[in-house]
């Protein structure tokens, strides 16, 4: 299926209330590869130890959609985990008037991720958002015009080994497969789309067959694609793993890649073409997950290995640095993965129990 090619029609939905349980089901033809042997990730770009943290057993809990609660002298954190599974839940982009993208389900076996959008005001409103007929679907980052974008799966087998492709959704009514165009992907293949802007540019990137990560840019309006590299790197052939995350409306993308030592840092590529590399001060692994007009950015580090590794969330601000965002509920084990222009914070965080909790954290005014 060529990129930009509609996937199917759904009803229209009322914003204003979840969608009906029954929608028309569409099966989306897929050429069936030879397999290797890859796991479908538990979240959108979750690190070891956060990994780690949600594969723990975790006791039944009962449903909870908002809890506030609050740590330091800068946010007001807020809990938001959709009902229909508590125990998983990651909340990956917001736009500027507060909605919400995210999705819940681990994607483990009779588990699937299942997209939605939370709505603002603080009462817990979710508005499902699934690619029609796919088996599994996150929805990774929103704009201000009524799209969406994200990956979706055919599949949710036993052994985690799913295929992705990534689409875009106008005000959830019609859904766009879009697949970096190339013959060298990864089996099964692997396409995301991760951020969009509000002119229609979005990111995210596909995985080779060597299992390395190629991000690029696709303008919705135009069909076309553009590669994300590091300076220096080849346009074609061999270049450092490289995942584009967000982009903001000037044009500026932030995201990650392998550096030459082989660890992962983060990276700001300014429209200007200016690329600056993020790496936390003795972390083991810095990762750049969002971007807003004023150049915030916001992602996770890690620092230490094994049973000690923690993960953190941070901001960073050019001329101010990086600042530590820790939920109180979990601490040592928080990933920011989006900002908006207000500076209002989405994300996830692993408790005691090892659910995977939906995070909201606004800045005190």
């Amino acid at each position: 299926m060529s990129a930009g090619t509609r996937i199917s029609y759904q009803p229209t939905v009322d914003w204003r209330k979840p969608p009906a349980a029954s929608q028309p089901t569409v099966v989306r033809p897929v050429p069936r590869r030879p397999r290797r042997r890859r796991a479908w990730g538990l979240g959108l770009l979750t690190g070891v130890c956060l990994a780690l943290a949600a594969a723990a057993a975790a006791a039944p809990v009962a449903a909870r959609h908002v809890a506030r609660h609050s740590a330091g002298p800068r946010y007001t954190f807020r809990t938001y985990d959709n009902s229909s599974d508590p125990a998983f839940n990651q909340l990956l982009g917001i736009n500027k008037g507060g909605v919400i993208a995210g999705y819940f389900g681990s994607g483990a076996f009779g588990h699937p991720n299942q997209g939605y959008q939370l709505l603002p005001g603080g009462r817990g409103d979710y508005v499902n958002q699934d690619v029609p007929g796919a088996a599994q679907t996150q929805v990774t980052g929103l704009n201000d015009t009524g799209i969406t974008v994200g990956f979706f799966s055919d599949e949710n087998n036993a052994y985690m080994l799913n295929d992705n492709f990534g689409f875009y959704a106008v005000r959830g009514t019609s859904f766009y497969a879009v697949d970096f165009p190339t013959r060298d992907n990864a089996s099964p293949p692997v396409d995301r789309l991760l951020g969009v802007n509000d002119h229609g540019v979005a990111v995210g990137f596909y995985t080779n067959n060597q299992g390395s990560n190629r991000g690029y840019e696709y303008n919705i309006h135009t069909h076309a694609f553009s590669r994300v590299l590091v300076p220096g790197a080849p346009r074609m052939g061999r270049g450092p793993s490289l995942t584009a995350a967000a982009i903001n409306n000037h044009g500026d993308v932030a995201g990650f890649y392998t550096a030459v030592d082989g660890a992962t840092v983060g990276f700001v590529k300014t429209a200007g073409g200016r690329f600056i590399t993020l790496a936390y001060p003795g972390a083991s692994m810095t990762q750049a997950l969002g971007i807003n007009d004023s150049g915030e950015v916001v992602g996770t580090y890690e620092v230490a290995t094994g049973a000690s590794c923690k993960t953190h969330g941070f901001t960073w601000r050019a001329g101010h640095g990086f600042s530590v965002v820790d939920d109180p509920h979990g601490v040592g084990a928080t990933s920011v993965n989006g900002v908006n222009d207000a500076g209002d914070l989405v994300g996830f965080y692993a408790d005691a129990s090892g659910s995977t909790n939906g995070m909201l954290a606004e800045p005190r005014r």
